[in-house]
This record gives C-alpha cells, sequence and structure tokens, in this order.
C-alpha cells in the first residue's frame, strides 16, 4: 500500500473546509413556517414533553443517533500525551467512521484536564446531549477509573474503545483461530506481551470466554508481571503469576497464544518457534508489529498470525465492531454497553468470518474467493453484512440483559431500517469506488464526444477510477473539451479511421472474421465493422487490450446488443444475457431486470435473465427475494406474458429450489408480504421483503425504473450488464454524468472480479 505523506495528510485534513466532519439540517428549514417550528415558539412543544418524561429526548431529538467522542489526549494513537487540542483530528477521524460504517452522528470532545475526578465530572455534566459516550486515547491506569466511574454514575452506554474495542475484535479473531487448531479456550496457555488499558481488557475478555487465569502470562517493559514483583498497580496485580519465570523468552517457551500490544521487534523467531504447536500470533503494536509478517511466516509453517495492519491477512482493526456496537446499543435505548453485548458481537464477528464472502468483498480487497481459514479469521472491514450481523446481535443482548429500553421485535424490519439509517448504498457505492482505485482498469469510452461521457471519463480518471481511453476524432474532442472548458490533454484518445498502433484494425477484423468464419463473416466485413466505434472498443477488450467498455448514451442499442453477442459471446451455461438497474431509496434497495436487452423475453429468456440476476444481487451482498412480475396473480391469465412468467417459476422451482423465488405476482403483492401471505399462503416468499423484481418484458422494466426516478423516489445504478463474457456496459439515452461515472466504477469492478476468476481457473 502506498504510504501517505506528510503533505498528503496535512492536505486533506486543510483543504476545502478544515477538518472531516460538520453538522447539517435534518428538518426542513427555508420558510418562516419552518422556522417557526423548528425554533421559537413550535420548539417548546417537545421541550414540555421532554421536561414530563425525559425519555421523550430520544423521540423528538437527536439523542439516539448521537455520540460523544471524548479525549483528555493524553494517549493519542502512537503519539503518547499530546494534549487535548492536538488529538482534536484524531477524534474527527474517529467520528468520521462512525458516520460512514453505521450512520451515527457524533460530537468530537476534547476536554483539557488531566484530573481523572474532575475529567468525570465534566463528562457527567455534558452527557444528557448524547446517547452514548465513546471514551478515547486516555492513558491507563486512569482510564481504568473513568470508565469505571461513568458506566455507574450514567444511564446511557459508555465503552473506551481503546481497551474494548481491541478486545473485542481480537477475542474474535481468537475463537476462530482455536476453531482451526482444534484448541480449547480452558487449556490454552496464553502469553501477553504489554500491560496497558487495551492488554488488560483484552485478557479480562479472553478469561470471560474461558481462558484459565493459571494458564496466562502478562509481561510488561520490566518483565514477567509476577506476584514477587513490588511496582504494580491494581490492574496489573490481577495478572501476575505465581510462576517462577521473569523474562518474555521464559514465558513464551511452550505456549500456545501471544498477544503483543507493546513494541516493534519484541518477539523473535526464536520465540515463536519455542511456542506449542499451531501457535497463535497477534502481533498488534503499530504501525510495525511485534515481529514482522515475513519473519513470522518464515518462522514456521504451522502458525495463524495477525496484526493491526490492512496490508497483511488477519488485521484487527477496531472499526469491525465500535460502529456496530454502538449502533445496536442506540437503537434500543440501552443504559450501558454490557458484558453480554461485548460478547454478542465476538460471537457476531467471529462466526460472519465463516460464511461464504461476498465476491464485492474479495474484489475490494483483491483476494481469491475467501474461505474460513489461517489467513481469514475475521471479516474484511469493508465487508457490508457487519452493519445487520453485530448490531443486530448487540441489540439483541441488550434486549436479552435488561439493559434495553426500547424492544425490537421486528428483527426483519430493523435490518431493513439499518439499511436505510445510514444510506447503507451510499457506503456500496463508495466501497466500490475504493476497490477500482486500489485496481483501475483500461475502460474504453466508445461515445466520447457525447458531453456527459467526456465529463465521467475525466472524473473517472481524477478519482482514479480507470485509465480512460476514449474513441473519436482527436480534434473533435479536443474542441469539446475546449468548448466546455475541460482538458484531456493526458487521457488517451483513439480514432479507429486512423490508428497505426500495430494496425489494429486488421489485426481485430482478421482475429473476428477467424472467430466467426463458419457463421459466413468474411476479413472484408469484419474490416469494415471496425469502422463502427462500439464493434472497435469491444474488440479491445476482447483481445485484452483494455479491460472493459462503456457505451450507449446515443448508440441504437438494438445494434450494440447484437454487437456484443458476436464479438464477445454470452457466458456458459447462458444462452441469454440481461441488466439490472440497483434503485437505492428511502424504503431500501431493490434490484430490477430486464430493463434494456430483451423486450420480449420468452420463458427461456426470463429463466436466465433471473438466474443471472439472482446471481449479480449476491454480488452487491444482497441476500436476492425474488417476484416476478405481471398484471395477474399466480396462474389468474393462462395467455401471453403471464404464461410466460408462469412458466419459468415451474422450472425454476424445480431446478434450482435454492433461488427464493416466486411469481407470477402483481407489484402490490410483491411489496406487501401481509396481503401477499394472507391471500397466496403457499407462496414461497412468505414472510420474507422483496428487493428484486423481474418483469416479463423490456417495457414495464424500463418504464418502472424511470418512473420511479422521475418521482424522485432514489436514484439508480446501471443498467449493469449480465451474462457475458468480458465487461460491456450500457449506459441508457442521456444517462447523467454521475450514472456513467457510476456505471463505470461497476465496470472497474467487473473487470477485477473476471480478472481473479481467470486466475484461478488457470491455478486450477
Amino acid at each position: 500500500m502506498a504510504k501517505a505523506t506528510r503533505e498528503d495528510a496535512l492536505r486533506y485534513h486543510a483543504e476545502g473546509k478544515p477538518g472531516k466532519i460538520e453538522v447539517i439540517p435534518t428538518k426542513p428549514y427555508s420558510t418562516q413556517a419552518d422556522l417557526s417550528l423548528a425554533y421559537s415558539p413550535g420548539v417548546a412543544e417537545p421541550c414540555l414533553e421532554i421536561e414530563k418524561n425525559p425519555l421523550d429526548a430520544y423521540k423528538y431529538t437527536s439523542k439516539g443517533n448521537l455520540v460523544a467522542v471524548i479525549s483528555n489526549g493524553t494517549a493519542v494513537l502512537g503519539l503518547g500525551d499530546i494534549g487535548a487540542v492536538a488529538g482534536k483530528p484524531v477524534m474527527e477521524g474517529k467520528g468520521l467512521l462512525f458516520k460512514i460504517f453505521a450512520g451515527i452522528d457524533v460530537f468530537d470532545i476534547e476536554v483539557d484536564e488531566k484530573d481523572p475526578e474532575k475529567f468525570i465530572q465534566t463528562v457527567k455534566a455534558i452527557a444528557p446531549t448524547f446517547g452514548g459516550i465513546n471514551l478515547e486515547d486516555i492513558k491507563a491506569p486512569e482510564c481504568f477509573e473513568i470508565e469505571t466511574r461513568l458506566k455507574a454514575e450514567l444511564d446511557i452506554p459508555v465503552m473506551h474503545d481503546d481497551q474494548h474495542g481491541t478486545a473485542i475484535i481480537s477475542a474474535a479473531a481468537l475463537l476462530n483461530a482455536l476453531e482451526i487448531t482444534g484448541k480449547k479456550i480452558e487449556e490454552v496457555k496464553i502469553v501477553v506481551n504489554g500491560a496497558g488499558a487495551a492488554s488488560i481488557s483484552c485478557t479480562k475478555l479472553y478469561v470471560m470466554l474461558g481462558a484459565q487465569k493459571e494458564n496466562i502470562v502478562m509481561c510488561d517493559s520490566k518483565g514477567v508481571l509476577s506476584v514477587h514483583r513490588t511496582d504494580l498497580n491494581e490492574a496489573k496485580k490481577e495478572f501476575a503469576t505465581r510462576r517462577n519465570i521473569k523474562t518474555l523468552p521464559e514465558a513464551i517457551a511452550g505456549a500456545d497464544v501471544f498477544l503483543g500490544l507493546s513494541v516493534a521487534n519484541v518477539l523473535t523467531k526464536e520465540m515463536v518457534r519455542s511456542m506449542n504447536k499451531n501457535p497463535i500470533v497477534f502481533a498488534l503494536a503499530n504501525p510495525n508489529p511485534e515481529i514482522s509478517y515475513p519473519d513470522a511466516m518464515e518462522s514456521r509453517g504451522d502458525i495463524i498470525f495477525a496484526t493491526g495492519r490492512s496490508d497483511y491477512p488477519n488485521q484487527v482493526n477496531n472499526v469491525l465492531g465500535f460502529p456496530y456496537i454502538f449502533r445496536g446499543a442506540l437503537d434500543t435505548h440501552a443504559k450501558a454497553i454490557n458484558e453480554e453485548m461485548k460478547l454478542a458481537a465476538v460471537k457476531a464477528i467471529a462466526n460472519l468470518a465463516k460464511e461464504p464472502v461476498p465476491d464485492v468483498v474479495n474484489a475490494a480487497y483483491k483476494l481469491k474467493r475467501t474461505t474460513f481459514g489461517r489467513d481469514y479469521i475475521l471479516p474484511k472491514p469493508l465487508d457490508p453484512r457487519l452493519l445487520t450481523a453485530v448490531s443486530i446481535a448487540v441489540s439483541k443482548a441488550a434486549i436479552d440483559s435488561g439493559v434495553a429500553r426500547k424492544t425490537i421485535t421486528d428483527w426483519e424490519g430493523y435490518t431493513n431500517q439499518l439499511r436505510e439509517m445510514m444510506g447503507y448504498e451510499n457506503v456500496l457505492v463508495r466501497s466500490f469506488m475504493d476497490m477500482a482505485k486500489a485496481n483501475p482498469k483500461r475502460v474504453v469510452f466508445a461515445e466520447a464526444n457525447h458531453v456527459n461521457m467526456l465529463k465521467a471519463a475525466i472524473e473517472a480518471k481524477a478519482e482514479g477510477i480507470c485509465h480512460p481511453v476514449l474513441l473519436g476524432n482527436e480534434e473533435r474532442l479536443h474542441k469539446i473539451a475546449l468548448e466546455e472548458n475541460l482538458c484531456i490533454d493526458d487521457i488517451e484518445i483513439v480514432n479507429m479511421r486512423h490508428d497505426r498502433e500495430n494496425d489494429r484494425r486488421i489485426r481485430y477484423a482478421e482475429l473476428l472474421s477467424e472467430k466467426k468464419a463458419r457463421e459466413g463473416v468474411t476479413f472484408s466485413e469484419a474490416y469494415e465493422k471496425m469502422i463502427n466505434r462500439n464493434a472497435f472498443g469491444m474488440m479491445m477488450v476482447e483481445t485484452g487490450d483494455a479491460d472493459a467498455f462503456i457505451t450507449g448514451v446515443y448508440s441504437r442499442y438494438s445494434e450494440v446488443i447484437k454487437l456484443a453477442e458476436e464479438i464477445i459471446g454470452i457466458r456458459s451455461p447462458y444462452k441469454y444475457f440481461g441488466t439490472m438497474n440497483i434503485l437505492m431509496s428511502k424504503k431500501g434497495t431493490f434490484f430490477i431486470a430486464d430493463t434494456l436487452i430483451n423486450r420480449h423475453p420468452s420463458t427461456d429468456v426470463l429463466i436466465d435473465v433471473a438466474r443471472l440476476t439472482h446471481d449479480a444481487v449476491k454480488f452487491f451482498a444482497h441476500d436476492p427475494v425474488m417476484a416476478m412480475i405481471s398484471y395477474s396473480n399466480f396462474g389468474s391469465d393462462k395467455q401471453g406474458s403471464p404464461l410466460k412468467v408462469h412458466d419459468a417459476i415451474h422450472y425454476l422451482h424445480k431446478m434450482h429450489p435454492e433461488m427464493m423465488i416466486d411469481g407470477e405476482m402483481q407489484i402490490n403483492f410483491a411489496f406487501d408480504k401481509k396481503l401477499r401471505d394472507e391471500t397466496y399462503p403457499f407462496c414461497k416468499l412468505k414472510g420474507k421483503d422483496v428487493n428484486t423484481l423481474v418483469f416479463p418484458n423490456l417495457s414495464s422494466a424500463n418504464s418502472a425504473y424511470k418512473l420511479l426516478l422521475e418521482m424522485g423516489v432514489g436514484e439508480t445504478i446501471g443498467p449493469i450488464q449480465m451474462g457475458l463474457n468480458k465487461p460491456i456496459h450500457f449506459t441508457d439515452l442521456e444517462s447523467s454524468t454521475r450514472d456513467i461515472l457510476h456505471l463505470t466504477t461497476v465496470a472497474v469492478v467487473d473487470a477485477i472480479v473476471q480478472e481473479q476468476i481467470k486466475k484461478q481457473e488457470i491455478i486450477a
């Protein structure tokens, strides 16, 4: 990974509006009537209600979604005691993580006070503002007293993330590592190097999970914590051993687990080799671990190794926990974050690592198809499933343990609420952009002389999403750029009519005529076809001269479809391909197919579109619940498109019972599960909220999603091509620059995933 320079970091924080977070209104404010409700006199009414019932603050104010990130700057990252104001960039950064991962609003509070009692009183005085308190970067041992007192004296969740965040994530990693090695937590010998807040909290949590204190040895900078030492504070005394050992090498011999939260390079290869069979080594010092990854791997082949770094497998990263722990606590109006909630988070994180990993996550980290094992014991931070998995587990634990003041009963509804509340789909788009930026591909923009496509190509390059290739006449493109005040000087332009690079027109024509020789395509025909920008661009992708292709702003899609089938071909085992649009709305995310390709699909086409859509929805890290739409319900009309849909469902139920799909049904029955379940109790989707719609023809699908967009219901990504052998994507007529940019991002991710699949096939 490229290391950020000092200049980069300072520029990032200073450019535009200084800092990383801001406050924005959530209610209308443009009219006098709005203002009279927002402030005087209307604001008096909720004030009076809250005076009668203080818990109504959750109903009428932002308290229920507001966390304070509070620090006195005495232990800031690896910088130490740098003071309250110097720690503010870190607290703002923590606020940013709360927001982007769990939709939680944050005020960062820097308290210039080192005396624990005065600090506690300050936090207590401002606590009514918040639904939760995240203590941050407070040095030990003061942090123990501060957290203990605030938890006891406040009726809102309080957590010192430096202690418990690392504890929760490392505990999840430990459970999975022990499962892989076949060891029991009650029996393993554990060595902890470092005796600060995080180390002690981790060790306490391991004990809660079953580790035996007599099997634990903890070391600080002076050596083993022993009952014979007289310099131990109360927190350290809890883990003082009676064994007659003094040094880390003595302690680690024969150990099963090493946890390091100390300093770099304190653990040697020889020490690792002295450990028990299948050692578990968590070297979490940042930025440089207690033993480097190469040294750890070289020391022995049976090691399970984790660090705090993102450039090695098994990153122990607090962001896997704290946003979602607070999310679950806030949503139940919890009075505390208790041990039951922490343990629930541990188990939810550990269990998620055992589930099949969506392709979108693999692509984000440029991985092969990841599976639970020695190099994958924790989910990745960009795994969108963390939001629901951990938040729901914590919410349930809050309710079951009696600290919740609000009970959740509709868990499926809560799952959807989580996605809507935090703008999950924007997170999805952002994660795709991050993937693309990490591995940008060559993308051909066929219609670069269209202003929107030209702007999208320029923006995609500026964002680092791709390396654009513009098809068109150089003079014409530069003229458009000049008129629009754009710069394309550093973007590659390919003029098909004058291209002399390896005589590509001739080469492409030869390859196409050879490929289609028995389908009547001659070299002359292929050569003439290469004047067509869509044919030429697709051949660039087919031959590997480019990785992905974007077209469709003004091309006739019926002609482009034929070219795509001829040049790129349809992926086996399918005979047909289609497109899907992702609609992001306040009611959630919906997937709509087929929005562009198949005008009057037969039953066989509908079957292929449904199967392709099912896989595409899973790619986007959603569980597809699919309704095949019609103007009639379940066989009430036995001709025309309803019959085709009916027959397609019959085939899918028989041949693909794993698919959660049913139909034919009208839109209102698809979305109203109560109406659907009462009227048609036999429906396979009973009790399920539909998120995927397969329409009976192009007209209905295209009209439906465009109607929703025009009514301001949401925004869309797509159309996304499904089923071709290569990343060939079609924009819709007059797509905006934003639309094309989103589709370009999807095309790059598509190329990344297909590249990985091809590599795996070669290895296999």
